[in-house]
């Protein structure tokens, strides 16, 4: 700073303080929502047939139970992003849980199939806030050491998976589905429990421009730790972000530009210097539409598509894992079979596949920082391509299984790292509504999938049903490619104005603004400093730039400004 005053961000601060206990307890909070989320998905596998044939409802009727989950999922996760972007990371998780645990405990005192309907898509809406907790946990990890951690979060929803498998095959065969779904329910409620001594995500308050409560977060942070922050005063990020924004143009600023030069950078700059405001006030429908930016928009789309792709085939998978062997023995025999295997057969089936996730996660830990982001998921995705290719045909039992015990570790591997990149494309502003509306694209595909993977087999269309998996999974693969960066080892981002920002690769000067300048005056850095990492589009923050020397220069009158 001007005064001689040193100076560090919450990114500094998180790299001086390194991941200790106080992370650990971030983590177990931020997991035990996950485990919440899916206990609450797989228990869709066990109740659906029990409603059924206690109220002997039909086989629409039973899906249906499935469906408006997805659909409350659907609007749930772009709510609790938009909230949690605009009235805290801590708001949005209360009100998730609050949510989930009070709909999923009534589920269980359901009198009729109407009700039961309605207190389950409620119970989605709660579970849609699950990427809320993902970025509150990620605001608290340390650059480096992000990818791990993110993937060892996700390791939570296979603890979650087999836990409800477990208590599955104890409880429903003499409790029955009620007493599932009760239980079901204590996660979710233990967030609430521990909710007080929850701290909310210095990140989300220095892009709120509390930057005095977000220091009392890190020294909490540091107490737990054990060890002590950086010395110096805390800054917003977007500070340093803006300084390490440069010239594309190789103009020579420090020559008096011609009246033509200055043409229009009033207007521009006019748009600009307002931008970061906007950041913390976005709300609403218009968090939303910032995800469509011209700054975002191409992360977003491939985003969806890729979350799209993941949920398709994830939970096609898990279906394909019982229907291709029904489907199978439909289709190459005159007999007919039972619509449910027998309840026991059934827990130990989910019970066991749910162990695929294991090596998939161990698979993406290893790779994800390793190798990057975009490509662990493409080719965790193109692998499964070729695990999937040979079930087009009829395969005996075991191979079948074999082929998609292998498939489901990639699909899951990929579905882990996409958790670990989304929140790392968008800044603070947007973060969570941008996972959110990710995934609430997800949840389309989990919901149209069963048309594919149990439709389309029981009619005996196996080999379309494996064709279309595969053409899904293959443009989910692609999309991953064109992602327009890599975000491994990458800070986060807070401010929307430099989250989509390119460098070019001929850039021969650099210009960088910081709001001292505004103040105190300009400096420029050389391109040695400048990170190739940062593929941004700055000719916006250039003229920027540009703009108030012009003012020092007296060519442009301060008023303008």
């Amino acid at each position: 700073m001007g005064d001689g005053t040193s100076t560090y961000t919450v990114d500094e601060a998180l790299m001086f303080l390194g991941f200790g206990k106080f992370q650990a307890l971030v983590l177990a909070y931020s997991g035990m929502g996950w485990i919440s989320e899916a206990m609450e998905m797989m228990l869709l596998s066990f109740v659906g047939p029990a409603v059924q044939s206690e109220w002997n409802l039909s086989s629409h009727q039973e899906s249906l139970i499935t469906s408006v989950v997805f659909g409350g999922m659907l609007l749930g996760a772009y709510s609790w992003g938009v909230v949690s972007d605009n009235y805290g990371r801590r708001t949005g998780f209360l009100f998730t849980a609050v949510v989930t645990t009070g709909a999923g405990f009534l589920s269980s005192f359901a009198p009729n199939y109407l009700s039961l309907i309605i207190l389950r898509f409620m119970v989605g809406i709660g579970l849609g806030g699950g990427p809320v907790l993902c970025s509150w946990f990620l605001e608290f990890v340390p650059a480096p050491n992000r990818g791990f951690w993110m993937v060892i979060f996700q390791a939570f929803w296979t603890v979650g998976t087999i836990l409800e498998a477990s208590l599955a095959w104890a409880i429903m065969p003499n409790f029955g589905w009620r007493w599932l779904l009760a239980l079901s329910s204590l996660p979710s409620f233990l967030l609430l429990v521990f909710y007080a001594v929850t701290p909310e995500s210095p990140r989300y308050l220095c892009m709120k421009g509390r930057t005095v409560d977000a220091m009392h977060v890190l020294e909490k942070v540091a107490i737990l730790n054990h060890v002590s922050l950086p010395s110096g005063m805390l800054i917003s990020d977007h500070k340093i972000e803006l300084d390490e924004i440069p010239n594309p143009s190789g103009f020579d600023l420090d020559e008096n530009p011609s009246p033509s030069e200055v043409t229009g950078l009033v207007t521009v700059m006019k748009e600009n210097s307002n931008e970061e405001d906007m950041d913390s006030k976005i709300g609403g429908i218009g968090a939303f539409f910032r995800l469509l930016s011209p700054k975002l928009i191409r992360s977003t789309l491939l985003l969806w598509m890729v979350f799209f792709g993941n949920a398709f085939s994830y939970y096609g998978i898990v279906l394909l894992t019982s229907e291709l062997s029904n489907g199978n023995r439909i289709c190459t025999s005159n007999e007919m079979q039972s619509s449910h295997s027998n309840g026991a057969r059934l827990y130990k089936d989910v019970f066991i596949a749910s162990f695929a996730e294991i090596p998939g996660l161990v698979l993406s830990a290893a790779m994800v920082d390793r190798i990057g982001r975009k490509l662990s998921m493409s080719a965790m995705l193109f692998i499964s391509c070729i695990f999937l290719f040979p079930l087009a045909f009829h395969q005996t039992e075991a191979l079948t299984t074999a082929l998609l015990f292998g498939a489901r570790i990639c699909i899951s591997g990929s579905f882990t790292v996409v958790y670990v990149y989304a929140p790392e494309i968008y800044p603070t502003s947007v973060r969570t509504t941008g996972i959110g509306t990710a995934s609430s694209v997800g949840r389309i595909g989990g919901a149209v999938c069963p048309l594919v993977a149990v439709s389309l087999v029981h009619a005996c269309h196996q080999t379309l049903a494996i064709i279309l998996f595969e053409l899904v999974i293959f443009l989910s693969g692609m999309a991953v490619c064109f992602f327009p960066f890599e975000t491994s080892g990458r800070r986060l981002s807070d401010s929307l104005s430099v989250s989509g920002a390119v460098i070019s690769n001929d850039l021969s000067h650099g210009c960088f603004l910081s709001h001292e300048w505004l103040q105190h005056g300009f400096t420029t850095t050389s391109p040695e400093n400048i990170t190739s990492q940062y593929n941004y589009d700055i000719s916006a923050a250039f003229y920027e730039s540009l703009f108030v020397k012009l003012v020092f220069l007296d060519i442009v009158p301060e008023s303008s400004l």
